[in-house]
């Protein structure tokens, strides 16, 4: 059974794993399923007993769609708001954002701090069909891409290749890009007929991705080979609202949909999924692996559920 907590009278939206506690978490929530209110930034820990516990609660004045923990300081959390604006907030003092980025005029849906040690970059993605780049120590804007003709719904760094993220957008298309050149994407992949809602690098080869589309399709791509899909998962009935790779297996996956299900995935091993959690009762929204604890993930969605899951690796993978 998942360890459970309940973000009562917030939906939630996005949620990660903390890169430096094991046991430390963020949720990004809204009031009214992201309509109208206020938005709250949890921060949870596990304790020792197993128990999800609350350690703090800050309030914005919109909804929070997403969230991403600084790689630089434990304390220092980052997320996208629906009135366009991006909070960067301190754990210390999280009474309010210690400063507040704004440059997108609609919702920034995805926000992603960048993954190599020796740069500290921020990627922000909007309804207003950009994808902008900051210098979070300074807020400085850096630089805007434009190029996706339809909402920008998910935005993400490049684990190894320095300078190099991706995006998806509801115009069909995954883009790769180089914060080099913010004129053109490197790399346009028309990998679905339908909105693409999340993203994800593989963690062991750079140049596998995965993509997760409203036609409730996962779909996997070799940036070398890009003409048709490396691989293709089927199961989700509804839209699949969130793809994360494993940070412990090279094969191995997870997704969450509209169809109220979070699913584990092998993808060298079935098309089908290897586990199938059905614990929500509303959208899964948010998804995230434990890089520190093998095979632990935790989701949230619309029911103002947060699930965490310790979930036995199958012998094929």
């Amino acid at each position: 059974m998942p360890t459970t907590f309940r973000t009562t009278g917030q939906h939630g939206y996005g949620i990660k794993f903390s890169p430096f506690f094991p046991n430390r978490l963020a949720c990004a929530t809204s009031q009214n399923y992201g309509i109208a209110g206020k938005g709250s930034l949890y921060i949870l820990e596990e304790t020792p007993s197993g128990l999800l516990q609350s350690v703090s609660i800050s309030s914005w004045n919109d909804g929070l769609y997403d969230v991403t923990w600084s790689e630089l300081n434990s304390n220092i959390i980052v997320t996208g708001s629906g009135d366009g604006s991006v909070q960067i907030w301190d754990t210390v003092d999280h009474e309010h954002p210690v400063a507040v980025l704004k440059d997108h005029n609609k919702e920034v849906y995805s926000v992603d701090w960048s993954q190599t040690r020796d740069e500290q970059l921020l990627l922000t993605a909007s309804w207003d069909k950009t994808v902008k780049l900051w210098d979070p120590q300074t807020t400085v804007l850096l630089n805007t891409f434009i190029g996706h003709t339809s909402v920008v719904y998910c935005c993400v760094w490049a684990p190894a290749l320095k300078r190099t993220f991706a995006s998806v957008s509801g115009d069909g298309t995954l883009r790769v890009w180089s914060t080099q050149n913010p004129a053109q994407p490197n790399v346009t992949i028309p990998a679905h007929d339908s909105e693409i809602l999340s993203c994800d690098w593989c963690k062991y080869d750079e140049n596998i991705m995965v993509t997760g589309a409203t036609d409730g399709q996962i779909r996997g791509w070799d940036l070398r080979l890009t003409r048709q899909p490396l691989f293709q998962l089927t199961g989700h009935t509804y839209a699949v609202r969130r793809v994360k790779f494993s940070p412990h297996v090279e094969s191995l996956l997870a997704s969450v949909s509209y169809d109220f299900s979070t699913r584990l995935w092998n993808w060298k091993v079935s098309p089908s999924a290897l586990h199938i959690m059905e614990n929500h009762t509303e959208f899964v929204y948010g998804l995230d692996f434990n890089a520190h604890v093998n095979n632990q993930l935790v989701d949230c969605g619309w029911d103002e559920l947060i699930q965490m899951y310790r979930l036995p690796l199958p012998p094929n993978t």
